[in-house]
């Protein structure tokens, strides 16, 4: 039986990534998400907001691209996969679990602030908007003269 383990996330940093090197000279980048929803409480009819954070980890070339252009408050969409895992609390000892998204693909969202553009004094570095995996892309426009009009006439049905 086939099985299926993907998240897709589109939310805002909560800080800056953190990039380090394994002994192997893989790189490695973890940054938080926050991610947000509404809802109408129950008992007061009020609007309330609910943030999750989420921890994601970049490996090799992905984790570069996080490190130089992912910056805190940023809004960023991720693809990737959960990894349960656990670890002992120094201070108590006690087990603790934890989630973690190992992202396979990122995409940065917004405008080009704080990337080294021309309006930047940045040293003038071109943006990169991807990995080179990047997110699934809008359809293309469809034709002017709309979605019929430009089929073949010989179709037989």
């Amino acid at each position: 039986m086939a099985s299926v383990n993907k998240v897709i996330l589109l939310g805002n940093c909560g800080r800056d990534p953190e990039v380090r090197y394994l002994p192997s000279g893989q790189a490695v980048a973890n940054v938080s998400i926050a991610t947000s929803t509404k809802r109408k409480d129950k008992n007061s009819g009020e609007m309330v907001e609910e943030t999750q954070w989420h921890r994601i980890t970049f490996y090799d070339r992905l984790a570069e691209i996080a490190g130089e252009y992912v910056k805190k408050g940023r809004p960023i969409y991720v693809e990737g996969r959960l990894k349960y895992g656990s670890y002992t609390d120094k201070t108590t000892g006690q087990e603790k679990a934890t989630v973690d998204i190992i992202a396979t693909e990122l995409q940065l969202l917004g405008g080009r602030e704080g990337m080294g553009g021309p309006s930047d004094d940045g040293g003038g570095r071109p943006a990169r908007a991807a990995a080179p995996a990047s997110a699934p892309r809008a359809p293309a426009a469809a034709p002017a003269r709309g979605n019929f009009d430009d089929m073949d006439d010989d179709i037989p049905f």
